[in-house]
């Protein structure tokens, strides 16, 4: 068979967690630094593919077709990313590595992304790549970071949970398959699903926020979202961080673990012990 059966695949992931939280800390964080800019322009592809789009229905559909390709590459170059290594909680609960362990990746996978991401937003913002539609790239840009600074913190984590069930889902069924195709396709799946829902990755988002924080730098753009009385009263830092990157980080860890813990329960859990049936 070309796939690996569910418990070859958490077996995997168990022997594959314990192996990243063993990296140094500078191949870490180059690896963290990479999947940031990998996600970053999954969400940066999609904006400017959907900026222009009036129908609702049909940006949730081009962006769910275009933005999981950011994890395929990451699945595929072996690049770090966070709410993926959440399922390292497979190893710890394997007894392959300690919680100490598993946190100290995650820090520096969490910094690493957020490095990644935000250099990216800088980038497009700084160097023209948000001037498509004569700045309704960057007006498109702005409106979005303000929506996401502007969600209730409860919806935040919620969005947060039912995305990194689905992330780590696509993770999974990447690493089902055993050849190249076969990892695209089985990570493409869950992560359109989450895109077209509209629910909250806070890797994206350090995307996505920033750059409508870098946006509003740039003269021209700020006179754009003046002349349409655009309202950025929510995009400021404290909203970023208090209001969405706290909850849709813990949202995406308690999603993520959720998985893993199921995962483990249900095909490395020791047997006499409760397992699924």
């Amino acid at each position: 068979m070309n796939l690996f059966s569910p418990a070859e695949i958490t077996m995997n992931y168990a022997d594959s967690g314990k192996a990243k939280t063993a990296y140094p800390v500078v191949k870490t964080l180059v690896l963290a630094i990479l999947a940031g800019f990998l996600i970053g322009f999954g969400a940066a592809v999609t904006n400017t593919a959907s900026h222009a789009v009036v129908n609702v229905s049909a940006v949730r559909i081009i962006n769910g077709l275009l933005f999981p390709f950011g994890l395929a590459m990451v699945l595929l170059t072996g690049a770090e990313l966070f709410t993926g290594n959440c399922l390292i909680v497979i190893s710890v609960l394997n007894k392959a590595l300690s919680p100490a362990k598993m946190l100290r990746n995650w820090f520096l996978v969490y910094t690493g992304n957020f490095i990644g991401a935000v250099l990216l937003a800088a980038g497009c913002a700084f160097f023209g790549q948000l001037d498509y539609s004569s700045g309704g790239l960057a007006l498109y840009t702005i409106k979005t970071a303000a929506v996401k600074c502007s969600l209730p913190f409860f919806n935040a984590l919620v969005s947060g949970i039912f995305c990194n069930i689905l992330v780590c889902l696509g993770v999974l069924c990447g690493l089902s398959a055993k050849d190249t195709a076969g990892r695209i396709f089985g990570a493409f799946i869950p992560v359109s699903f989450f895109v077209i829902c509209g629910f909250e990755h806070c890797i994206a988002n350090m995307y996505y926020i920033p750059a409508g924080f870098f946006a509003l730098r740039i003269p021209r753009y700020v006179q754009i979202a003046q002349e349409v009385g655009l309202d950025i009263s929510s995009l400021n830092l404290i909203n970023f961080f208090s209001l969405n990157l706290l909850p849709v980080t813990l949202g995406n860890i308690i999603g993520g673990t959720m998985i893993g813990t199921v995962m483990w329960a249900c095909n490395l859990k020791p047997k006499g012990e409760y397992e699924c049936e």
